[in-house]
């Protein structure tokens, strides 16, 4: 099921940005824009269907926190990820207590959005494949799911967005991959994402095969999950 995902930034570049980069991600879709918490609480009330908000804390009318106490109030119980440049412990621990599920600083670049949402994307799921009635274990791995993996020891000049990127575009894929279609998932450019394609092929969890073309040339590589 797609996610429906209402940006909320007070910066036009900005709300352009995070809208644009949420409709390159599978299976999230941009359900509208609000530059402020007025307008953002009113889109709210005329369509309830939103999953997932993407708020900036700091708004022309009001602080992200006060928006979200009146749409808990108001009975919004959907998802909340802080997309901000707000970087204050007290704000961090305030957001944490009204239910933001992740929070993501700025500036930063798609890769690392890309990885939130697939962190997200991950709770739902096994949000979806969990019965009403749940046991400790269940609990911890949905609450598991929203949290990174360790991080691994990459190859110096890797990132571990860019890497957890990377894995995400090449799990989520029904075909195999190529590193130019992997490019263009991650934003990043095709011999980056070469790079970080073959280091999964050499750690054991992905495999390279030649993709064969109707021209004459050499074969194009193509990655698949293991």
């Amino acid at each position: 099921m797609t996610v429906r995902v209402l940006v909320v930034e007070d910066e036009e570049l900005a709300a352009e940005a995070h809208a644009a980069y949420v409709e390159r991600v599978d299976g999230f879709e941009v359900a509208g824009v609000a530059r402020s918490a007025g307008e953002a609480a009113r889109f709210l009330a005329a369509d309830p269907g939103v999953d997932l908000i993407l708020l900036d804390m700091n708004l022309p009318d009001g602080h992200g926190l006060g928006l979200l106490s009146r749409l808990r109030s108001a009975g919004h119980v959907c998802d909340v990820i802080a997309v901000t440049a707000a970087r204050d412990l007290d704000v961090v621990q305030h957001a944490v207590a009204q239910g933001v599920v992740l929070y993501l600083l700025k500036p930063f670049t798609f890769a690392t959005f890309r990885a939130k949402l697939g962190q997200y994307a991950a709770y739902r799921r096994q949000l979806a494949s969990t019965s009403d009635q749940v046991a400790q274990g269940e609990i911890d791995q949905l609450l598991g799911s929203l949290r990174p993996a360790p991080q691994e020891e990459l190859p110096k000049g890797m990132s571990p967005e860019t890497s957890h990127a990377v894995v995400e575009a090449l799990r989520g894929a029904a075909d195999a991959l190529s590193a130019s279609q992997v490019a263009a998932l991650v934003g990043s450019s095709r011999v980056t994402a070469r790079r970080y394609l073959e280091h999964l092929t050499e750690t054991g969890r992905a495999e390279r095969r030649p993709r064969y073309g109707g021209g004459g040339g050499r074969p194009e590589v193509e990655y698949r999950w293991r």
